[in-house]
């Protein structure tokens, strides 16, 4: 037997969807996603939006800054991942940047060089050319920029 779907009215909507913002910053995208799969029509998805928009529980720009320090700051992404995971929640190019401005540039190649020599002493291979890949590998993956990468493998794995 199918289960029936659970109907929500605009106002039930809407409270639930302040709840969901306010416990954490949303981006449009994961609010039109969440109103989509409550069943809600175009007409009542716009008119929420607005009005998460209108009393301040829907802000792009705060999103991308607080989620930009969050990346940064727990996970040790750089720039190139937190840039490409926005982009994929289509956040603007304004907001991207605004948020990227969040990132003190002492900070983040003090936190890249750490991360650097945490990740080199995990590694246990022999090889130097594998242990640079390695190195290199986990750095990019991580979104850290290639010119970065490359000058603090050779740095730390250096030709013997």
């Amino acid at each position: 037997m199918i289960s029936p779907k659970n109907s929500y009215s605009v106002d039930e909507a809407t409270k639930k969807l302040e709840g969901y913002c306010a416990y954490q910053d949303r981006c449009h995208k994961e609010i039109i996603s969440k109103l989509r799969e409550m069943h809600m029509i175009p007409q009542a998805i716009d008119l929420i939006v607005a009005h998460l928009i209108q009393e301040n529980f829907l802000n792009e720009e705060r999103f991308a800054k607080s989620y930009a320090r969050g990346k940064f700051n727990i996970k040790k992404w750089g720039k190139n991942r937190i840039v490409n995971e926005l982009k994929h929640r289509e956040i603007s190019k304004y907001n991207i940047n605004m948020a990227l401005k969040e990132i003190e540039p002492k900070e983040y190649i003090k936190t890249f060089n750490a991360l650097a020599k945490k990740r080199l002493a995990e590694i246990r291979e022999k090889d130097l050319q594998k242990r640079r890949k390695k190195l290199a590998d986990y750095l990019l993956y991580r979104g850290w920029e290639s010119g970065l990468v490359y000058e603090k493998v050779y740095e730390l794995v250096p030709n013997k």
